[in-house]
């Protein structure tokens, strides 16, 4: 852990440093940060451990650049940032490290939630905190929406079951239907749209499932057959591109009907 300490104080070292590291800022770094995230999630989806490490270094590299920036400042460095998590860790695992207890894994997420909603009491000071207040805006959309909702059910702004989620999903493609067929501008097809995706969300967080996991395994089936699609044009000396809608439907029916006789 030094030695990587070491190389990132030498990379922004002012005098013999390197000119892209030196200039990089909270800003300009971020977006890197969710990149080595994502690849880091790639690695796990793929079960590739070899490929995690590597990954998983990336993702350590970009901790020790923001402590070394804030170091530079003056506001703190690595040691802080290890101390913090490592005070944090203790204090929300008293079952553990302290005399409480547990007895299974939903007391324990409640007891997690109960610490979580302390600590924010105690950063909003006087004022009252609010259970959306922490929900960080950059988050990507879909596990954003995830979070505000988790975070709403816990006041009991929920549906009681899945069925009230399913209508709600109906309800609001058929109100995004009726906006289509009105020609209105593209502001309020947006907002409908994105009641639609935000519904949706719901759904799979009724349904126990981890909506970014979901679009991002959907991704993967659709340019799987995709590619098995160009392939078998390929071989019969077609172009996609100047193929059109009638064959196009007709070898994406292939690939699926291929596909799933195969599983």
């Amino acid at each position: 852990m030094q030695q990587l300490l070491d190389i990132m104080a030498r990379l922004r070292d002012p005098e013999s440093g390197c000119p892209w590291d030196m200039e990089q800022t909270f800003q300009t770094i971020a977006p890197h940060t969710i990149e080595e995230a994502y690849e880091v999630a790639d690695a796990i989806e793929r079960g590739d451990l070899g490929e995690l490490k590597e990954e998983l270094g990336d993702l350590l590299f970009q901790v020790v650049f923001y402590a070394r920036m804030a170091q530079e400042q003056g506001s703190f460095d690595f040691d802080a940032v290890v101390r913090a998590i490592s005070d944090k860790m203790l204090r929300r695992h008293p079952h553990v490290f302290g005399s409480d207890q547990v007895a299974d894994v939903a007391e324990q997420s409640v007891a997690w939630e109960r610490h979580k909603a302390a600590e924010r009491s105690a950063k909003a000071g006087p004022a009252a905190p609010g259970l959306l207040d922490d929900v960080a805006r950059a988050l990507p959309a879909l596990l954003r929406a995830a979070k505000l909702q988790k975070r709403a059910a816990k006041a009991g702004f929920d549906w009681p079951d899945r069925s009230g989620v399913v209508a709600k999903v109906r309800e609001e493609l058929a109100e995004l239907e009726q906006e289509l067929a009105a020609d209105p501008g593209q502001g309020r097809l947006e907002e409908e749209l994105g009641d639609l995706l935000f519904s949706c969300v719901n759904l799979a967080r009724h349904l126990k499932v981890e909506p970014e996991g979901a679009l991002r395994r959907a991704n993967d089936k659709f340019e799987r057959r995709f590619r098995t699609m160009e392939a078998i044009a390929r071989q019969r000396r077609l172009s996609l591109t100047e193929a059109g809608s009638v064959l196009l439907d007709q070898l994406w029916e292939q690939v699926k009907s291929e596909e799933k006789g195969g599983a």
